[in-house]
């Protein structure tokens, strides 16, 4: 894990971290659907590939790789890893899992069917001990669809990097949408910036798995 310092005197969003991080805290979130048809016509698995899909978007801009360390002094990480979470069934609680993201979607998709194998039967909150820090959330409430979502975390202003909610998805007409919310803190993430996931996302999902074979 390696990531640098950002020089925050000389930082173009200085201004804007200071008004949304000390004068106003801010955190927000956004819902929208994804038009996941292409997955379904490929016959991906669903998880895995928006695991693969979120985490090489976040990985394209700083704005969603900047932290705090220790000390709080503002970084930004190299590289992002996706945290999330998966359901047991017997006691109805989730666990927390992490998988070391790779470019590559084969061995993305071989290191998570690796930690599933390793974990599915396993029960607690976390069960891949040594998370590293610059790790990010992403859930999955598969039981419902949603228009919005909204997490209300005690201590969500300290907390600058972005979370990922997805929810059921449906079909509209001929295509399959999948609801996702993403919070982010208004310090370092605008909605220009937000937008743009968007709709990168949006776009690696209608173009970038023609070419992968069913795994």
């Amino acid at each position: 894990m390696n990531y640098k310092y950002i020089d925050f005197d000389n930082w173009n969003r200085k201004e804007y971290f200071q008004y949304y991080y000390k004068n106003i805290p801010c955190t927000y979130s956004m819902t929208t659907k994804l038009d996941i048809s292409k997955i379904k016509e490929y016959n991906l698995k669903l998880y895995p590939t928006m695991l693969y899909s979120i985490t090489n978007i976040v990985n394209r801009y700083d704005e969603f790789k900047t932290s705090l360390d220790s000390s709080e002094k503002l970084i930004i990480f190299d590289k992002m890893i996706p945290s999330y979470t998966i359901f047991n069934k017997e006691t109805e609680t989730f666990s927390n899992l992490w998988t070391d993201y790779d470019e590559d979607y084969y061995k993305f998709f071989k290191n998570y069917n690796k930690d599933m194998d390793k974990f599915k039967n396993q029960y607690g909150m976390n069960l891949k001990k040594n998370t590293p820090v610059n790790t990010f959330p992403i859930s999955m409430i598969p039981w419902a669809s949603f228009e919005g979502f909204n997490l209300n975390l005690k201590e969500g202003y300290n907390y600058l990097l972005p979370i990922f909610t997805m929810g059921k998805y449906f079909k509209e007409n001929d295509k399959y949408l999948l609801p996702l919310s993403i919070q982010v803190h208004h310090a370092v993430c605008d909605g220009f910036h937000i937008c743009r996931f968007i709709n990168e996302l949006q776009n690696l999902l209608y173009n970038n798995f023609n070419n992968i074979k069913n795994i």
